[in-house]
């Protein structure tokens, strides 16, 4: 465990300010952390709550260890080697990125989340754990082996991208999307509860489709004539 003047001069190589440290070692920061392109492989001082940004993102991280508890806007930590979201912040105030990973689960990550939710370019099978509401955008695209959007978020106040990955169903979708729903890749027939979804959706709903099926072309020149 560092020394009270080791997590001094580490936050101070850092250029953190307006911190605190506690009792039992742990920093409370008031406003920003960011430890980005740092070639960190793991985070050597214990975060308790940053008010504002905790940005730890192209780095070599292999755990979330010693992340803060509470993030009072974006908490960052794309494009590392994290397996496993144990140890990140349970509350995020705004956006949570995780994307450029090699996350096999959500499992850890905020139930709740009021910005943008981003899980792309993953190794996820699953959208398990994950929250079930998104503020903003939700991006869960570039993972290879989902199959399903089952357990997504219910509701999503921006846009859905679940383009990219090898859906063979629309089943499951949100309860309401604030923007577009992006699905590219789409290469089955529309169940009738899919197409039940999308025609509730009407023009709220805009797809962006390679290769679509005629019955996808079907319903999307129907869905403009509504």
């Amino acid at each position: 465990m560092l020394t009270k003047k080791q997590i001094e001069d580490w936050l101070l190589l850092m250029n953190i300010e307006n911190y605190v440290i506690n009792d039992d070692l742990s920093v409370d920061v008031n406003g920003n952390a960011i430890i980005s392109h740092k070639q960190l492989t793991k985070i050597p001082v214990k975060f308790g709550s940053v008010s504002g940004n905790f940005y730890c993102a192209f780095n070599k991280l292999t755990s979330l260890e010693n992340c803060p508890t509470s993030v009072g806007v974006d908490f960052n930590c794309y494009h590392n080697n994290l397996t496993s979201l144990e140890h990140g912040p349970t509350s995020v105030g705004r956006g949570f990125y995780c994307s450029s990973n090699r996350l096999t689960s959500l499992e850890h990550c905020p139930t709740s989340v009021g910005g943008v939710f981003s899980c792309s370019d993953n190794n996820l099978t699953s959208l398990e754990h994950g929250p079930t509401s998104v503020g903003g955008d939700f991006y869960c695209d570039g993972n290879k082996d989902l199959v399903s959007i089952e357990h997504c978020p219910s509701l999503v106040g921006g846009h859905f991208y679940c383009y990219n990955n090898t859906l063979s169903s629309l089943e499951h979708c949100p309860i309401s999307v604030g923007g577009d729903f992006i699905a590219g890749d789409i290469k089955v027939k529309c169940s009738p509860a899919v197409s039940k979804w999308l025609i509730t959706k009407q023009k709220e709903l805009f797809f962006i489709i390679d290769n679509p099926s005629p019955d996808m072309v079907a319903l999307y020149q129907m869905l403009w004539e509504l």
